[in-house]
């Protein structure tokens, strides 16, 4: 039972270092993409080398709340 609990509690916490990773991901990349600057000053600077960051951070995103739902799906299996 001991065991089972650290288990339990040591993905937690991996998992909420997780989530933190991926909001500071998420933060820097749209602080990069829109910037600063007046309007959206790293979309202008070089328009032909621009790329919407917005796919890949629905998909990053989109992981995360996948391994968020496992582990509530796990969670609730074991009790």
């Amino acid at each position: 039972m001991a065991k089972n609990r650290s288990v339990r509690i040591a993905s937690g916490a991996g998992l909420l270092v997780l989530v933190g990773a991926i909001v500071a991901f998420n933060a820097i990349n749209l602080t990069e993409a829109f910037g600063n600057g007046p309007p959206y000053y790293g979309r202008t600077t070089n328009m032909d080398k621009w790329s919407n960051p917005l796919p890949v951070l629905a998909g990053v995103d989109a992981l995360g709340v996948l391994a968020v739902a496992a582990y509530v799906y796990f969670l609730r299996r074991k009790q």
